[in-house]
């Protein structure tokens, strides 16, 4: 089953600065040990990125540039978007259908909005999912602490069984040696 990994929102107005998501350094290097992963195995990585006009999310805005520290490469595949799912009007499904794309490990940012959409809307499509529960995060909110959002959206989507496909959570460590 040919997987891609998709890294949705590491943008610069998410995550440098304050105060910044949880556990946000420690999830950007977690993305890079995956991508790195992904290149050394010939898997796709796309990185999706959300933009909204005449706000510092702007196209080709500081906010809008990739996390100074997330590491790209040639060959990388990037996609714009501009709501909380990666797939509406963008080039995301078209591109996956382009590689012949079974299975997607989905990491990044919001956690309760991005990642949650995305991730729901890729097992209704009927793509396999392993969302990455340690690489993907979000900033603390009035209701909770980021660290509780990632725990409840984690557990919340593994859980669910109305979905084509199951929503499996893996860890970036349990990622990576499953397919060593």
């Amino acid at each position: 089953m040919k997987t891609a990994v998709l890294i949705i929102d590491v943008q610069r107005i998410c995550f440098e600065p304050q105060p910044q998501p949880f556990e946000a350094d420690a999830v950007v290097a977690r993305i890079n040990q995956i991508t790195t992963w992904a290149r050394k195995n010939a898997l796709p990585v796309i990185f999706v990125q959300h933009e909204e006009p005449d706000t510092e999310i702007a196209y080709q805005t500081e906010g809008w540039q990739l996390h100074t520290d997330l590491i790209t490469a040639e060959g990388d595949i990037f996609v714009r978007k501009t709501t909380p799912d990666s797939f509406h009007d963008t080039v995301l499904k078209t591109t996956l259908d382009r590689l012949e794309i079974e299975q997607l490990a989905i990491c990044g940012y919001a956690t309760d909005f991005c990642v949650d959409t995305t991730t729901r809307r890729a097992a209704v499509m009927g793509y396999e999912i392993e969302l990455v529960s340690d690489a993907h995060t979000t900033h603390d909110k009035p209701y909770a602490t980021g660290e509780l959002i990632r725990q409840h959206h984690t557990f919340v989507l593994s859980a669910a069984e109305s979905f084509p496909v199951k929503i499996k959570a893996v860890t970036t460590a349990e990622l990576i040696e499953s397919r060593v």
